[in-house]
């Protein structure tokens, strides 16, 4: 199974070993062309407008788009959230527009307030440790949107079907439980999908 890392910006590396942690193969995806022998897709971090015009310039919104409609798996981590989320507030359009979702760029504050914490988020664990830099929030889902887990009542981690959004960071921890948690969902889909 392979699952690959957009690398456009972010943390790709730390991805990469997480996904071969939780037992597949990690690649790291540069071209649109590389997403026809991957079975899921993580978007990293990073800073969600250049992240945006980068994929506008590789024609990876189109193609993320028809990823997301063949049912393959995308995770969205900090700006990979926003990427996914089909609202940005204070924003007219939207990135690839696929999560039922409203979000809130920066909503943790500046770089100086990031903090690293554990979460409970449902059906992973009681402890997952989470980093959040300068972190989006998700203000409002729709309903075929699973709020997974809050911090001080505001949702850090939400799932609706194949895609899974996270505020935070789990690739700069130790803890690899959600990119576990995700290379299970790309597991089902392939059942699902055959």
């Amino acid at each position: 199974m392979k699952i690959g890392v957009l690398a456009l910006q972010g943390a790709v590396a730390e991805h990469i070993r997480m996904i071969e942690r939780a037992g597949a193969q990690g690649v790291i995806v540069k071209r649109t062309e590389q997403l026809a022998d991957i079975d899921g897709l993580i978007l990293p971090g990073g800073e969600s407008t250049t992240i945006g015009k980068l994929m506008r310039d590789y024609g990876f919104i189109e193609a993320l788009q028809a990823f997301s409609n063949e049912g393959k798996p995308l995770f969205g981590t900090c700006a990979g959230l926003i990427v996914l989320a089909d609202q940005i507030e204070g924003q007219a359009q939207s990135h690839i527009g696929v999560m039922d979702m409203t979000v809130q760029r920066n909503a943790f504050g500046r770089q100086r307030e990031s903090f690293e914490t554990t979460l409970s988020i449902k059906g992973i664990s009681e402890g997952v440790r989470a980093v959040f830099i300068r972190a989006p929030l998700i203000k409002s889902v729709g309903e075929s949107v699973d709020i997974l887990s809050e911090y001080k009542g505001e949702i850090v981690a939400a799932r609706q079907g194949h895609l899974l959004a996270v505020s935070f960071h789990p690739e700069l921890t130790d803890d690899y439980q959600l990119h576990q948690y995700f290379v299970n969902m790309v597991e089902q889909s392939q059942v699902t999908s055959v």
